[in-house]
């Protein structure tokens, strides 16, 4: 795959996630019943649910950002996380929380060279 594809990927992949934490902070920041009812039901609280809002919009802001993408990147991978093992312990469904973290791990080895490098070393001739 070609360097402009990948970053042209990246960057696709990077606007589809945005979409879907932009959607998810909004929903915890405005205090939508639904969502609310949804949290109590596992036992967190309106001020807790809002708080988790606030960090999931500061993780996106630098996971959009190039020059702290790769923070932004772990944080949002911990963030889902952390998402996954609450919804285990609740016995919840975890596919689509599952699908949102490869799709996170995908986009940032497409964004960040360094990162790849790191992650999926390749092998030098001798």
């Amino acid at each position: 795959m070609s360097q402009k594809v990948m970053k042209t990927t990246g960057w696709v992949l990077t606007l589809v996630l945005a979409l879907l934490f932009t959607m998810s902070a909004f929903l915890k920041l405005t205090q939508n019943e639904t969502a609310l009812a949804q949290a109590a039901a596992i036992g967190i609280g309106a001020s807790t649910y809002q708080l988790i809002g606030v960090i999931e919009v500061i993780s996106l802001i630098l996971f959009i950002v190039p020059r702290t993408g790769v923070l932004g990147s772990l944080l949002l991978i911990a963030y889902m996380g952390g998402a996954i093992v609450t919804h285990l312990e609740h016995q919840q469904p975890i596919a689509m929380a599952v699908a949102v973290q490869v799709l996170l791990w995908i986009t940032a080895a497409l964004r960040f060279p360094e990162l790849r490098q790191r992650l999926l070393p390749t092998r030098q001739a001798a």
